[in-house]
């Protein structure tokens, strides 16, 4: 009787391997997360503000509001290529990490976002201006990443198009209610 037990849990724990192992390959690694406002100004005022990190920072950025103690260091030329903006902060959301500009066009920002606490990562963040008229200007704002197997089955738990997608729209209704003032 207890053999037979044995054999019964034995194979299930052997089904729940596999069907982990099966889970761990189906799931996608990469994920991207994308919002976009229409901004009611010229491309080239919302560049020339966007582009600063210091702007994201003080005044529309969503992860500074949420810790009025965060601690933040600048290296560089805010606004160009190589300027990186560092944090610290204990709250949960925020963590440890820095921003770095990579590169800048006529019409996109990208930044490289690396995460040191609470976890560690790199994402590949951007901003894409494009003309609407010439009074508005349609920015577009994302990033992605990616997780290396086993740990992209955080991706079956965690909705990261929800959890940041969230920050995304807060900060694109800040950044469009600051350049519209």
């Amino acid at each position: 009787m207890i053999k037979k037990i044995l054999g019964i849990l034995g194979g299930l724990i052997l089904l729940a391997i596999i069907a982990i192992a099966v889970l761990v390959f189906v799931t996608p690694t990469d994920y991207k997360v994308e919002r976009e406002v229409t901004i009611n100004k010229p491309k080239a005022d919302v560049m020339n503000y966007a582009k600063i990190i210091k702007n994201q920072n003080d005044q529309w950025g969503p992860w500074t509001k949420k810790d009025p103690n965060i601690k933040i260091n600048y290296k560089g030329n805010d606004g160009e290529v190589g300027f990186v903006s560092s944090w610290e902060s204990t709250h949960p959301e925020v963590g440890i990490g820095e921003q770095e500009i990579k590169k800048i066009s006529n019409n996109q920002i990208d930044t490289e976002l690396r995460f040191k606490v609470p976890f560690e990562a790199t994402n590949q963040a951007y901003m894409i201006l494009d003309e609407v008229t010439p009074t508005q200007t349609k920015v577009k704002w994302g990033f992605t990443g990616s997780f290396s197997r086993p740990m992209n089955l955080m991706l079956v738990v965690m909705d990261m198009d929800k959890e940041v997608g969230k920050d995304f729209n807060e900060g694109l209704t800040n950044l469009k209610t600051v350049l519209e003032k």
